[in-house]
């Protein structure tokens, strides 16, 4: 049976040795199909290579731009809370200055009325310093018209003023006044302890008097007091 196997074998390649030409051409085209069909095959696998090795490329940019993503995604969220909790603390300054603005309404019919009442406090009191004292609530009452000071400033000013009158009432001090007694023009020195009393005495001394608060008048001590 192995021989008879053999023997059709070698029939069929010398049937193909002893062939026509024709049939030899055939084969020929057909190798050379084949050939071209590998160089096909080949280049048809480069592409799907290239295409692969594409998809890859932007498979790993794609991850690479959600991850972007993702982080944008937590930045913005962190920025939309950022913007609210402003919105909220904007909201809040609002209220406070709408508040200020309430005082502020408040608050300068009160200083008017302080002022009013610290001038006529020194019209009553005793007459020290006069003019010095007349002269600041003058100045008060020009810095309340002012548009460019603060309120909390004018606030400041007038209380100091408040102040100042009150450490009057415990201090001593002597300056120097011009006063009118009897129609006539004395230069004199003024000492003062605190509101308890009120004294004057020539510079010559040879006048000598104090301030009667009840009579609201000067009243002369006469000569002999010129020495106490």
């Amino acid at each position: 049976m192995k021989d008879h196997r053999i023997r059709i074998v070698s029939a069929i390649v010398l049937g193909l040795t002893m062939a026509s030409p024709a049939i030899t051409a055939d084969l020929s085209t057909v190798i050379g199909a084949s050939a071209d069909n590998v160089q096909l095959a080949q280049a048809s696998q480069k592409r799907i290579d290239d295409v692969v090795l594409q998809t890859e490329d932007l498979e790993i940019e794609y991850k690479q731009v959600m991850k972007r993503l993702d982080g944008l995604e937590v930045y913005n969220e962190y920025m939309e809370r950022q913007i609210a909790h402003q919105e909220q603390e904007l909201a809040e300054l609002r209220r406070s200055i709408d508040e200020v603005s309430s005082v502020e309404r408040q608050i300068m019919p009160l200083m008017i009325r302080m002022l009013d009442g610290l001038e006529q406090f020194i019209e009553l009191d005793v007459p020290f310093l006069k003019e010095e004292r007349m002269n600041r609530v003058a100045g008060l009452r020009s810095l309340m018209e002012r548009a460019d000071i603060s309120v909390a400033e004018k606030f400041r000013r007038l209380t100091e003023a408040f102040q100042i009158e009150n450490d009057f009432g415990r201090t001593i001090e002597t300056y120097k006044d011009t006063l009118t007694l009897d129609d006539a023009t004395l230069e004199v020195n003024v000492l003062r302890l605190g509101r308890v009393g009120l004294f004057y005495q020539t510079n010559d001394t040879s006048q000598t008097g104090l301030w009667d608060q009840a009579a609201r008048q000067w009243v002369s001590l006469g000569s002999g007091a010129a020495r106490n």
